[in-house]
């Protein structure tokens, strides 16, 4: 702390002041079990081990795990220039005596009190020797995978802030125990395979908060209910990299700390700090442990071999000091922060207590301290506990009460335990990355196989389609041969018959004629049987031409049956022609009959579209704030039927029209191409919808407060007021669908107007609101929210939506597919009609969370505040326009009944209007619930008096 830094100074290590620290688990330390006992009386000696081990802060102790006790320091601050002066003639209330690591507390000038500690440190400890035997042992059991706690108590302005938290950017050898222990933990760890990570928090009026962002307000805690570990998941976490940027963090987070000016101390922390460090290393090796699961091979072992992740958590926690509210002087709402304080450490002197005595039940859940600390008392921690004092004869009480809580704290036995894990994750992303690898390189086979299998089948193609021709060629060469030599045979024959005729008619002599007979018979018989081969071979052929013509008759025969059968589906398909010109013919007859229907149903839909916009602007012709008036017009109407004629004639008409068309054919028009038949069919559509509402609703709105014509008005489609015959029909013919679709489709504004007035009709049903949301209606009529230019336009979807806000089972949805900011971005219009729909749709969504956190159901804050709805309702809360005015108030009243929602509120300037709203709304209801609001919330109550609010 500024007091206290300024008078600190390097001093010289005493001769026992080198650490013995490095191992990695110590044997507890002895102490008094009797501190009030002076030393001359028989001191116990070290125990070691106890036979029993107290009970964690809430978690059983792990079999496993190896013991150390809490090591406890004592440090003395020097005297400040306000003690020297007014304890000038005093001596100091305690006397150190490091080399025996012993202190002794002074009740008078001639008695004292002697009590023993892990290190006693004198007003002239260095902040490194400090560091290297109180921290030190802690950050190397961090870095071995084991969690570890350094902790600062003691009375305001002895120096906790000073000794944990230093930065020594001017002199670096002031640099605290923060700075110092993550110079060595980087210094460690290897950038490529290690994190550092650390998030800074502080506990303010039992309020964890985020020094690092400051509207992370309030970080819930989490307890794993099997292992007992306590996380923050809402706090921020940073992964530090180089110690410049780690300073920077302490800076930013110092900056945010709460602080006062008390009588004690000129910079008071006001919360406890806490750092957390999360240090998690890979380590190598521990091969043969999967060798043995995997088998014999160890390539397998070594491919499915996860890392070993060794996860360590240091705590360096700078606790608020304790103060007696007479000497610090603090009033107002420092008093209370000092009472806050006070409770916590009592909290944490009370499981301290019952942790030292063994005893079978430790309060931790009296404070939100004792449990962020739970695993350093009695857990699985490596703790060390740095208690400060000052000499101050004047405090001595505070002294003494410091001393004792360091000697119930080495008392306490801790459990060690490494946090060691696989890392699956990696393992996983390293098989991932090669299994892709395999599975390219099998493709990459598999493509080169499939190419090799093309090329070889195009090959054989090639060389098959080779043969063929090579084979036709040959084929008809060697019939031409054959064919040649027939001819040339067949021409031997003839010349040699022709031969053999001359010479029987030349008269030879027959002796010659003999000699030749015989000659010419014997060359005749070789000749014969040569013709007779011959002869045999040509009838084979042509027993063969005969086969080949009866082929080729029976093809023709084929052919010839074909042909009969194509001339009769020839004639069959002319008289099939013949029926369906007839039916053209029927049917062109048919449009000319339609055409006639649809122009006269154009012509009413025209009439009737025109009659149902001067019902609709005699209905919608004043905003929220004269809606009464106008039912109480309508009513009038139906009372004197003569003199509203036209208004009965456009029921009657709508009704007729209904009854003679069809739902289904009004519904079919919504599709037509002509843009006017269209949008005067989205208009009967809607008429039909609203059909019977407004009279209806008269009958119960005239005898109801404001508060309760809003929630008659708002609730009216979850209950039986509305007669909802002509909405299921539109619904289950298809007609919500089609609305849909024209604002997706369309884009014409007269037809989103129309249909979006359509829909909000419909949306004042429970059943419908959920069947809008099922088929992305809010998204469509946030996009048409988006580009709308015209007013009436935006007051349709600003009201659609504003139905859909009053629906408690939507409200993550609706807020999800952006309804919420829809709402917000139609203000740019401006027109008071349209900002009477949005802050009605702010007032139901605000309603419907109220009514949730009321049941349990909703926690956190308010999701229109998430979303930046509450400057908008607080800038309009004292609007000119009375429904517009009343429907924020509402909204207001609404929002300030969960208590999460109160800081906000009062930060963005709620509470001032809340306080008006109390005082000065017209409406009784309202007011009424204001001024219970403010007076039952606690968060309230303590603006108003930090702001100087008299109420």
């Amino acid at each position: 702390m500024a007091t206290t830094a300024g008078v600190y100074r390097n001093g010289n290590h005493s001769r026992n002041s080198q650490s013995t620290s490095n191992n990695k688990v110590e044997k507890p330390l002895s102490f008094n079990p009797n501190p009030k006992k002076s030393l001359k009386s028989k001191s116990l000696p070290g125990s070691g081990l106890r036979k029993s081990a107290p009970p964690s802060l809430g978690t059983a102790k792990d079999d496993t795990g190896v013991p150390g006790r809490v090591r406890v320091a004592v440090r003395l601050r020097p005297r400040n220039e306000e003690e020297m002066v007014a304890d000038a003639d005093f001596a100091d209330c305690v006397e150190l005596l490091p080399e025996a690591k012993r202190l002794k507390l002074r009740k008078n000038n001639w008695d004292s009190d002697t009590y023993e500690f892990d290190e006693v440190l004198t007003e002239f400890a260095s902040q490194k020797r400090v560091y290297e035997v109180v921290a030190k042992p802690v950050v190397e059991s961090v870095m071995d995978g084991y969690n570890g706690t350094v902790m600062a108590y003691g009375q305001t302005g002895t120096g906790k802030t000073y000794t944990l938290g230093r930065l020594g950017e001017e002199d670096t050898s002031a640099r605290g125990i923060m700075v110092r222990a993550m110079e060595d933990i980087l210094a460690d760890v290897s950038q490529e395979t290690d994190s550092v990570s650390v998030s800074y928090l502080q506990l303010y009026m039992e309020t964890i908060q985020d020094l690092l962002d400051p509207t992370n307000g309030n970080i819930s805690i989490v307890e794993d209910p099997k292992s007992g570990d306590v996380s923050l998941p809402g706090a921020s976490v940073v992964e530090i990299r180089n110690q410049k940027s780690f300073v920077e963090l302490l800076r930013l987070g110092e900056a945010h700390r709460f602080a006062a000016n008390t009588k004690l101390n000129t910079e008071s922390s006001r919360s406890h700090a806490i750092l957390m460090v999360h240090v998690k290393r890979s380590v190598k090796g521990r091969d043969s442990i999967l060798s043995s699961e995997t088998g014999n091979n160890p390539h397998m072992a070594k491919s499915l071999k996860p890392p070993i992740i060794r996860k360590g958590k240091l705590v360096v926690v700078d606790l608020a000091g304790s103060e007696r509210i007479d000497k610090s002087g603090s009033g107002g709402h420092t008093l209370e922060e000092a009472k806050s304080i006070n409770l916590s450490l009592s909290a944490l002197g009370k499981c301290i207590n019952a942790l030292a005595e063994n005893s079978s039940h430790v309060p931790i859940r009296d404070s939100k301290l004792t449990r962020l600390l739970r695993d350093s008392f009695g857990g699985s921690a490596r703790t060390s506990l740095v208690i400060t004092i000052g000499p101050s004869p004047r405090h001595r009480g505070e002294t003494a009460s410091t001393i004792m809580f360091g000697q119930r704290a080495m008392k306490v036995e801790n459990m060690l335990k490494l946090k060691e894990e696989f890392d699956y994750k990696s393992l996983s992303r390293r098989l991932d990355i090669q299994l892709e690898k395999l599975i390219a390189e099998h493709e990459k086979q598999q493509k080169a196989f499939e190419n090799e299998i093309e090329r070889v089948t195009t090959n054989a193609k090639l060389q098959i389609s080779e043969s063929e021709r090579t084979y036709a060629v040959e084929l008809e060469k060697e019939r031409l041969n054959y064919q040649k030599e027939y001819m040339e045979s067949i021409k031997k024959l003839e010349e040699k018959w022709g031969m053999n005729q001359q010479k029987h008619a030349g008269g030879e002599n027959i002796a010659g004629l003999k000699d030749e007979s015989s000659n010419w018979i014997s060359n005749g018989e070789d000749s014969r049987v040569a013709n007779m081969e011959e002869l045999s071979e040509m009838k084979t052929k042509l027993q063969k031409e005969t086969l080949l013509r009866k082929a080729a008759e029976e093809e023709v025969n084929k052919l010839k049956s074909q042909l009969a059968e194509l001339k009769k589906s020839e004639a069959s398909a002319k008289s099939d022609i013949s029926k369906l010109q007839k039916k053209l013919e029927d049917e062109a007859c048919q449009k000319e009959k339609l055409e006639g229907e649809i122009a006269i149903l154009q012509s009413q839909l025209l009439q009737i579209s025109f009659e149902a916009d001067e019902t609709a602007r005699r209905i919608d012709k004043g905003s929220y704030e004269k809606v009464p008036g106008s039912l109480d017009s309508l009513m009038l109407q139906v009372r004197q039927p003569q003199n509203n004629d036209s208004g009965n004639g456009e029921k009657a008409s709508i009704a007729k029209l209904f009854e003679q068309v069809g739902l289904q054919r009004i519904l079919s028009l919504l599709e037509a191409e002509d843009v006017d038949v269209r949008i005067h069919a989205v208009k009967v559509v809607a008429n039909l919808a609203a059909e019977g509402f407004f009279l209806v609703l008269y009958q119960h709105f005239a005898s109801a407060s404001f508060y309760g014509q809003h929630q008659l008005i708002q609730n009216c489609a979850s209950s039986d007021l509305l007669s909802k015959t002509n909405q299921e029909k539109i619904v289950e013919a298809g007609g919500l669908t089609s609305l849909l679709m024209l604002l997706r489709s369309s884009k014409d504004e007269t037809i989103h107007r129309v249909a979006a007035g359509a829909i909000a009709n419909l949306a004042m049903s429970e059943t419908n609101q959920e069947l809008i949301m099922a088929q992305g209606g809010i998204r469509l009529l946030s996009m048409t929210a988006g580009s709308a230019e015209d007013p009436q336009t935006l007051r349709m979807v600003a009201g659609a939506i504003a139905n859909l806000c009053g629906n408690d089972k939507l409200q993550v949805k609706l807020r999800g597919e952006g309804g919420i900011r829809a709402l917000l971005g139609m203000v740019r219009c401006g027109h008071p009609d349209v900002l009477a729909q949005v802050a009605r749709g702010i007032a139901n969504f605000a309603k419907c969370e109220s009514r949730a956190s009321t049941q349990g159901t909703k926690n956190g804050r308010s999701l229109l505040i998430e979303d930046g709805v509450l400057p908008w309702i607080v800038q309009n809360a004292n609007n000119e326009a009375s429904p517009i005015r009343r429907h924020i108030e509402l909204a207001l009243c609404h929002l300030a009944q969960h208590e999460v929602n109160a800081k906000d509120m009062i930060s963005g300037g709620a509470l001032w209007e809340l306080v008006r709203i109390s005082r000065d709304c017209s409406r009784e209801d309202i007011r009424t619930l204001a001024h219970r609001t403010l007076t039952c919330s606690p968060t309230f109550q303590a603006g108003m008096s930090r702001l100087g609010i008299d109420y």
